[in-house]
């Protein structure tokens, strides 16, 4: 691999067999595949002065390795997925736990058997948890959605606590509205367990951090003969989309590309911009061994932060007497306002538009998009590893 801030002069978009746009896992992914697998020869264009998109990782000055834009823990069951990621690092097991903060009270999410106990008291909580379990079973993920429609005033009782004092309350400060105008699919995910579980992710087979991080996953991943990487280059500015044909630098270009980054901008957003919400992120080293119980903690009152991050209880960094957090504070995302954008708006507006940008895509024989922007949705991680591996897989297939 080698890597390089900006374009060369001399850089010739016909000397590569690929182009990638993006140095997150979906394009790393790519670009790993299609040059060990297919022996391409290909260049990774990434905007940012690093790879890794948003999973990128760095030590601060107080040597504590923390994640740029927020967290990120690897979790999957996709035997796939895990094979392939574990060749370019070790993981340190980590099972995740989070808390949330109702009216300065600290329970487990998802919403459990003790979360119960805290928010209606042991005695009514214990009574409660009783006829979740004759209701429904042991072991088990209720939606508040059925929890809410349900005919029995007690389980109509826990679906609305959770609903109005957890769900509402965080989720409007994370998408900037009421509870009542967000996507029903979002609320479909919001469950209450029927059980003592409070890993995050109890069905995940894998679990964990990279070992030396995220930053070396992607460096290993990346480090092939056939990958130049060009840091800082914002590849807008190269790959244009004329009628059904794909123009680079100005010219017809006959080679692969795949596009990781958002639909509307590589269209210079000429049916209108795509919603997102972004974040800022606010970093504080304390002079603590410990700041919190566990490594997230959210928070669903007056706040004006979501969630509070402490990295050293994900990654099992040993500095003692010094500990670094992380506050995330949701606020709009304005283009060309140098935000991130985080999460995709995918109201009806913002869905319709997508869809008309894709089907430009479409046309285009030699353009792939793959990953949470190009795609317009949200995927943990594995999910847009398995998506790269698959479109991988594609573009050698019809080479």
């Amino acid at each position: 691999m080698s890597v390089a801030f900006g374009l060369p002069t001399n850089f010739a978009p016909a000397a590569y067999d690929a182009i990638v746009v993006g140095a997150g896992f979906a394009g790393a992914v790519c670009a790993r595949c299609l040059a060990e697998g297919a022996n391409m020869r290909v260049a990774v264009l990434e905007r940012r002065p690093h790879v890794g998109g948003n999973a990128y990782d760095f030590t601060n000055e107080d040597d504590v390795l923390v994640h740029a834009y927020g967290p990120h823990i690897y979790h999957t069951s996709d035997e796939r997925v895990h094979q392939f990621l574990s060749r370019f690092t070790s993981f340190t097991p980590y099972v995740h736990q989070a808390l949330i903060s109702v009216d300065g009270r600290l329970m487990p999410v998802p919403f459990n058997h003790r979360s119960l106990c805290i928010a209606f008291g042991r005695d009514e909580g214990e009574r409660l948890y009783g006829k979740l379990v004759a209701t429904f079973g042991e072991r088990k993920r209720v939606s508040v959605s059925r929890l809410l429609h349900t005919e029995d005033p007690d389980m109509e009782r826990i679906g609305r606590y959770v609903y109005e004092d957890l769900f509402s309350r965080y989720a409007s400060k994370q998408w900037g509205m009421d509870a009542n105008q967000i996507d029903k699919e979002y609320l479909g995910r919001v469950a209450v367990v029927v059980g003592d579980e409070e890993s995050y992710y109890p069905d995940d087979k894998y679990q964990g951090l990279p070992s030396h991080g995220y930053h070396t996953l992607f460096a290993h991943m990346l480090d092939h003969d056939l990958i130049s990487v060009f840091l800082e280059v914002d590849a807008c500015d190269l790959v244009r989309v004329a009628d059904e044909r794909l123009l680079v630098c100005g010219s017809p270009y006959g080679g692969e590309v795949v596009y990781t980054g958002a639909l509307d901008e590589l269209f210079g957003a000429d049916l209108g911009t795509l919603a997102y919400r972004s974040l800022r992120i606010e970093f504080q080293t304390l002079d603590v061994d410990r700041y919190q119980p566990v490594g997230v903690v959210s928070y669903a009152g007056s706040e004006p932060y979501t969630r509070v991050t402490e990295y050293k209880c994900l990654t099992g960094q040993g500095t003692p007497g010094r500990t670094t957090i992380a506050r995330e504070f949701p606020q709009p995302y304005e283009p060309n306002g140098g935000q991130v954008p985080y999460y995709a708006m995918s109201d009806g507006e913002s869905a319709q538009r997508y869809q008309r940008y894709l089907e430009r895509v479409m046309n285009v024989l030699n353009l792939h998009v793959v990953g949470r922007l190009a795609e317009y949705r949200y995927y943990n991680m594995d999910g847009v590893v398995s998506a790269a591996l698959a479109l991988s897989d594609s573009i050698m297939e019809h080479r």
